[in-house]
């Protein structure tokens, strides 16, 4: 959206919007989430009570480095908890979308809905 400059008496030359902005942004996607390989992890563990590290990996098709460092990303703002733990000798991973992670993914969903919505009724 274009922006023109504005005089304001407190400040000179502040930018401000030209009109109002009433339909959804794309810029307030939660850019965690809206990543392909996040998107994925949290859209697969909304399906499930809980995954493994290799049934993600290749549901996903991506490598055990690159689900490693975005579910690092997810686990750190707490949309999944990781469960590390030994079957036998064999170190296994299993991934849960937490309560915080399934809101997260609704609201991303509603937005992009509301994207959708808003781009067809444009026309």
């Amino acid at each position: 959206m274009a922006a023109k400059p504005l005089r304001n008496q407190n400040q000179p030359d502040i930018l401000q919007p030209a009109r109002p902005i009433s339909a959804p942004s794309a810029v307030q996607l939660d850019q965690l989430i809206h990543e392909r390989v996040r998107l994925g992890i949290v859209s697969a563990l909304a399906t499930e009570k809980s995954l493994t590290f290799g049934e993600l990996k290749d549901a996903l098709e991506i490598t055990d480095g690159n689900l490693s460092v975005h579910a690092r990303k997810l686990e750190d703002a707490g949309y999944i908890e990781t469960r590390k733990y030994f079957e036998g000798r064999r170190p296994q991973t299993d991934f849960k979308l937490t309560a915080s992670g399934r809101k997260a993914l609704e609201k991303y969903v509603n937005h992009m809905a509301a994207l959708v919505d808003a781009m067809r009724n444009k026309g």
